[in-house]
């Protein structure tokens, strides 16, 4: 849910629309941009309008077509600058500083010609948001994460509505869009972007956004943005011209950091929180995703971030609509969930990787870079049930303690959880999805580890019938000496991972080696693991005890041996539900659970998957000595509803140990 509206610190909230150009009517629109370093700030228009927008717009420019005047902005308070002029939607502009440039608009929300072209005056529409659309609450969440260019042979927007049927269809209720704002060239990751305000023209632009956004809406599927407020890509980025929007004072992987926290950071503050509601109430969204929040250095007292989530929160107020944030972090800090109020920053949720890195570890024993500081089986038992697992011990590869453990359980809705992402995927090696680095079988315990967690779960385009295009790193940057320094830096930093080269990253081939293909989902083992995924969504949907995202009522036996898990789940008793187990192993061998963690209950089988795997419906009663045995094959997965005794709902006793369960012997092989 949005953050409670007592927690909004001191200044959180502007007046709306200081930034860019807003119409004002079918002829007229308000320019403002804050120069705070100008004395005089000129709009200048061009004649070439709408039509002549785009490439053909471009070839008129270029010949000498089209002609140009400025008009004289009027100094405003606080460094701003402000005029209204006539100039309809699709007029182009740019603004001259003190007789430098002229630049475009920092806050533009049309780049009809890429980054390095001019502004273009935006219609006045708004996304259409259906009636009966209020947005949905974290908890109901099952997230896949989508890159709208190499998503469809298109690589539009419309391209997304073609196939949002096949996501609903999947049991997702979310889309999350890697970045879209306007970046260089035709084909990036979108993390270069340098006009926040801008959809990439591309894609669609503003209005095939919106398009998107209302059909995801009708379907019943929420928006979420991935947005980018640690940093600004390294070609076309005109801020720095207008005012301190970075600043020396602290470095990040990128280069100069956002100033957040610095001189006339108050102003650099209202630019992106104008951008992240104008995202929510101009362009339908329901969500955000902050990207690598850990990279905004702030050491103010009322921090940046409490400051957006608090504006999200009262946008969501007054649109009716539930809006959330949620935020990339790998810190393993709980302030960034708790309340402002109570001295947080307010967010909603935050990606925790520390699930991804146990399981990963867990199926492949990777030891390298950030795995070394992993367990395996054991981790992925912690993240079940505690969310974050390195919070306050040792981390060997940081060669300090990290992170910090909650001071009350986290609410399941608080964390992310994920087996693949974009980041771990195309910079992980060579783009390797999981499915293709390992059997398509490790993927049905991949998947029941993920969806029947007690968190909100997130998935990569295409994992859900098991994709195994891979997603490479791309660039299309025009300046060849950027270009040539992406290709060293993605040489030095991947290629040293596996000794050999990556793909070029500038190849329009390596763009088109990662569009996913979905007629895979029809037949054979990735229609079986599409199935498993509606399978297991609908057991969430079900059963109480599996879609109650309440984790500090699970508990979760390992045997790193043998890589398996046992997850048992329950719901608070006064919904009458019964428990849930599921049980897996990552391994390829086969092996036996048995234990008296259920204290002499039965077990209804719900789901299974894996040589030798017992049907749904089968019910598996205790021995003598009241334990459960659970004959897990290769990569097999059970989940199993708790009986009493004599078949009725009840709860099991609770369990004699934590960890280091005692798990059989490996079953024989079959001859």
């Amino acid at each position: 849910m949005p953050p409670d509206p007592a927690d909004a610190p001191p200044g959180a909230t502007h007046p709306p629309g200081r930034h860019g150009a807003v119409p004002v009517d079918d002829r007229l629109t308000r320019f403002s941009v804050w120069a705070p370093r100008a004395a005089r700030v000129e709009l200048v228009l061009s004649d070439s309008d709408a039509g002549a927008a785009g490439a053909a717009g471009a070839a008129h420019r270029a010949t000498g077509g089209g002609g140009e005047h400025s008009t004289l902005l009027t100094p405003a308070d606080d460094g701003y600058h402000e005029t209204v002029a006539e100039a309809p939607a699709g007029t182009l502009y740019r603004f001259r500083l003190d007789g430098r440039g002229p630049f475009a608009d920092p806050a533009s929300r049309h780049q009809p010609d890429g980054v390095l072209g001019p502004s273009a005056v935006p219609s006045a529409r708004r996304a259409a948001v259906p009636a009966h659309w209020r947005g949905l609450p974290m908890a109901a969440y099952v997230v896949c994460e989508v890159h709208v260019g190499t998503f469809s042979p298109a690589g539009t927007f419309a391209g997304v509505i073609e196939a949002l049927d096949h996501l609903a269809g999947a049991g997702y209720t979310a889309v999350e869009l890697m970045p879209v704002w306007s970046f260089p060239g035709s084909r990036n990751w979108g993390y270069d972007g340098v006009f926040p305000f801008a959809v990439h023209a591309a894609y669609g632009g503003r209005e095939g956004l919106m398009d998107l956004s209302q059909a995801a809406h009708e379907r019943g599927l929420a928006i979420v943005l991935d947005v980018v407020y640690n940093h600004f890509g390294p070609e076309g980025c005109v801020l720095e011209e207008f005012g301190p929007y970075t600043t020396d004072r602290y470095r990040t992987p990128w280069g100069r950091a956002v100033n957040v926290d610095g001189e006339g950071s108050d102003e650099v503050r209202r630019f992106f929180v104008e951008q992240a509601v104008s995202t929510v109430s101009e362009l339908g969204a329901d969500g955000l995703r902050l990207d690598a929040v850990h990279e905004i250095a702030d050491q103010t007292a009322s921090p940046f971030l409490a400051e957006l989530s608090s504006a999200i929160a009262a946008e969501s107020r007054r649109l009716g609509r539930i809006l959330t944030v949620v935020a990339e972090s790998p810190a393993d800090d709980p302030r960034l969930v708790t309340p402002v109020r109570a001295g947080g920053l307010g967010l909603d949720g935050v990606w925790n990787d520390d699930f991804h890195h146990a399981l990963r570890v867990s199926l492949t024993g990777q030891s390298d870079r950030y795995f070394g500081d992993y367990a395996g089986a054991a981790d992925l038992a912690a993240a079940c049930t505690d969310g974050f697992v390195v919070a306050g011990r040792w981390a060997p590869t940081r060669r300090r303690h990290h992170g910090a453990r909650p001071p009350e359980p986290l609410g399941g809705d608080h964390l992310v959880v994920f087996a693949q992402n974009h980041d771990q995927i195309g910079n992980g090696g060579f783009g390797r999805r999981l499915a293709e680095e390992l059997p398509i079988a490790a993927q049905f315990p991949v998947a029941a580890a993920v969806l029947c967690s007690g968190w909100v779960p997130l998935r990569f385009m295409g994992e859900e019938y098991g994709e195994t295009a891979p997603f490479h790193y791309f660039t299309d940057h025009g300046d060849p000496t950027l270009a040539d320094a992406v290709r060293e830096g993605r040489r030095a930093e991947i290629g040293a991972q596996a000794g050999f080269d990556p793909p070029d990253p500038q190849a329009a081939a390596t763009f088109e080696a990662c569009r996913p293909d979905r007629s895979l989902a029809a037949a054979g083992v990735h229609r079986e693991l599409l199935e498993w995924q509606r399978l297991l969504l609908d057991l969430r949907r079900r059963e109480a005890a599996l879609g109650t995202l309440e984790p500090e009522r699970s508990s979760c036996w390992f045997d790193e041996g043998a890589g398996a898990w046992v997850l048992l789940r329950r719901a608070d008793p006064r919904l009458g539900a019964r428990p849930v187990v599921v049980a897996a192993t990552m391994h390829g061998e086969p092996c036996v659970v048995h234990g008296p963690l259920l204290a002499g209950a039965s077990l209804h089988v719900l789901a299974a998957r894996g040589p030798g795997a017992p049907a749904a419906g089968h019910q598996l009663v205790p021995d003598t000595t009241g334990a459960v045995h659970l004959a897990l094959g290769a990569y097999g997965v059970i989940v199993a509803a708790v009986l009493g005794r004599a078949g009725e709902r009840g709860a099991p006793g609770p369990p004699q140990v934590r960890r280091g369960m005692s798990l059989g012997p490996a079953a024989p092989r079959e001859q």
